[in-house]
């Protein structure tokens, strides 16, 4: 059983990544930067990005990779790379296809989707491994609200007067 966020690791390379687990969404995505084919064929990428806790700066190269055409939240259809990497999640290794992608704005920059979950858990929506991140507009947003809400309502609400 996993809950609606998981601690994973990553190809032994990056330990206790928050991951959001999403049934919603039909396959699973990481956060990778400077992402390139060389002439030789070999894609190389890194995960996650500069700034990031997670940012090791390691070369990742493989030739066993993949493209899939996907429809971003958006509604942007994007052309993305996809490759397989072993992922420790709740005690068990499993081999996941992601997605690379720019998850740099997303609050979880691992997603989970429902095919790699379908047939090895059960998600508990009311569990969670972490607490969900907030991001730092959204806590200034709550202080203003906090601070005066009428006030807050007249300049951020749009009330259609």
């Amino acid at each position: 059983m996993i809950g609606q966020n998981e601690l994973v690791s990553i190809d032994r390379r990056v330990i206790d990544v928050p991951a959001k687990i999403d049934t919603g969404a039909d396959s699973s995505a990481i956060w990778a930067s400077d992402i390139r084919v060389k002439r030789d064929g070999t894609l190389v990428f890194k995960l996650f990005g500069e700034g990031s806790r997670y940012y090791t700066g390691e070369v990742i190269t493989r030739t066993d990779f993949s493209v899939a055409k996907v429809r971003s939240a958006m509604g942007q259809e994007q052309i993305r790379y996809k490759t397989r990497m072993g992922v420790s999640l709740a005690g068990k290794r499993i081999r996941v296809m992601f997605n690379l992608s720019d998850r740099s704005r997303n609050n979880y920059k691992v997603l989970i989707g429902r095919r790699t979950v379908a047939g090895k858990f059960v998600v508990d929506v009311t569990k969670k491994a972490v607490e969900s991140p907030k991001t730092p507009q959204t806590k200034l947003l709550n202080k203003k609200l906090a601070k005066n809400p009428y006030q807050f309502h007249k300049k951020y609400v749009k009330t259609g007067k």
